[in-house]
């Protein structure tokens, strides 16, 4: 019985920190005297790695910009990491939750560090709409499974 109950998977968060936090506003203050709206873009990067036996690091790292015509308002970049314990998983499925599940539980945090650091700028708070992981690591497959020579292993990043 105590063997079964080793070999149970085990999936549980160690720890959840802000790895990086960049805020740059590079045209102020006349950039509090626009009154058109801002364009908002957002671009994403997860990484992950093996930091000890059943010990994962994992960063997702989200770099908002929001300009006004060809001027920039802000560029936000936080870093949000997590350490991860998983244990007990066959290989096959450690990717995807190092690839998706790990980024689904710092996205909120991610996104609330964003939302704080461009409200402390003295802007309105900044929104983003949840992300699908899981179709961006599929696509991902996709991908790599259509380039010449056949499928080949996807880089968590």
């Amino acid at each position: 019985m105590s063997e079964q109950q080793d070999n149970t998977p085990v999936f549980t968060i160690e720890k959840i920190y802000v790895k990086d936090l960049s805020l740059e506003v590079p045209n102020a203050p006349h950039c509090f005297l626009e009154r058109d709206a801002a364009e908002v873009s957002l671009q994403m990067q997860t990484g992950g790695e093996a930091v000890g036996e059943g010990i994962f690091n994992v960063v997702l790292t989200l770099t908002v910009t929001a300009k006004v015509g060809e001027k920039t308002q802000f560029l936000v970049e936080a870093a949000q990491g997590g350490i991860f314990q998983i244990r007990n998983v066959p290989n096959e499925e450690l990717e995807p939750i190092v690839a998706v599940a790990c980024p689904n539980i710092l996205f909120p945090y991610a996104r609330e560090t964003v939302s704080d650091a461009v409200t402390r700028a003295g802007f309105p708070p900044v929104l983003l709409a949840p992300v699908n992981f899981e179709a961006i690591y599929r696509d991902r497959l996709m991908q790599q499974a259509q380039q010449p020579g056949g499928p080949h292993e996807v880089p968590i990043q």
